[in-house]
């Protein structure tokens, strides 16, 4: 009876691995419902409250040196353009969300994840014109991160080599992803870095990269899956993070397989 036992609890811990093969990242966090918008706090708890694997968030250097939370290079206000690297914070924060909130600062926003209980937050690092720049927000980004005690609740990922291999330098441990697409896991590898973010498209034409990767040693992320045919694609390819703006619909072919 001993050994049934022991067989079932094994067969079902096998289960529940293989249910939980790919996680799932939502993407700007989980916008896509009643009061959110992408990149807003609210969309940050609200990806905690589903319990995802991560809620992504981009992060910018205003031109005061602040770094505060945005997707694109600029924003609109009272409908003019400004760019975020060119205008600094006071008259960012005259700048509103889609759901009301004020453009949160990533200190704000990093104050508001250390109250999450389940996700862990996948940080993107936005490419600068100037190097320096970069570096100074890579700093900043890691000793906000570092004094709150967060190091093991957070991620980064960057289109930029410079950002990538900053990161690299400042927190030997913490998981750092390449986004471009253009690099093998091995040119990754010899980077130190964890692993790569790429888009669909990119693993469609080299499907083998994810073995090669995982090989190594190396996580795979990919981005940005909404469609189900996708979804079950890279599903497929054995990924191992899947960065959607449909988390709830990640999860439910998930639970199909």
């Amino acid at each position: 009876m001993k050994l049934k036992s022991f067989l079932f609890a094994g067969m079902l811990m096998l289960g529940v691995a293989g249910l939980n093969a790919q996680q799932i990242i939502a993407h700007r966090g989980f916008w896509k419902t009643d009061g959110s918008a992408q990149n807003s706090i609210a969309a940050l708890m609200k990806a905690d409250s589903i319990r995802v694997f991560g809620s992504e968030v981009d992060v910018w250097l205003s031109s005061d040196g602040v770094p505060v939370v945005n997707h694109d290079a600029g924003v609109t206000l009272n409908g003019a353009k400004l760019i975020i690297e060119d205008t600094p914070l006071a008259t960012l924060r005259n700048v509103k969300l889609a759901n009301g909130e004020t453009l949160p600062t990533f200190e704000e926003y990093l104050d508001a994840f250390a109250q999450c209980e389940h996700v862990k937050l996948i940080i993107e690092l936005k490419m600068h014109k100037a190097k320096e720049r970069e570096n100074l927000m890579a700093k900043q980004v890691i000793d906000m991160v570092q004094q709150r005690g967060l190091q093991e609740r957070v991620e980064y990922i960057s289109f930029g080599i410079n950002f990538v291999q900053q990161l690299r330098k400042l927190d030997p441990q913490a998981p750092v992803y390449y986004l471009n697409g253009d690099l093998s896991p091995q040119v990754l590898a010899s980077m130190g870095l964890n692993g790569f973010d790429y888009h669909y498209n990119v693993l469609y034409q080299r499907p083998e990269w994810v073995e090669k990767a995982h090989k190594l040693g190396q996580k795979v992320n990919v981005w940005t899956v909404n469609k189900p045919e996708d979804i079950q694609k890279v599903i497929d390819l054995k990924v191992d993070f899947i960065t959607t703006d449909e988390p709830l619909l990640v999860r439910e072919i998930l639970r199909k397989q």
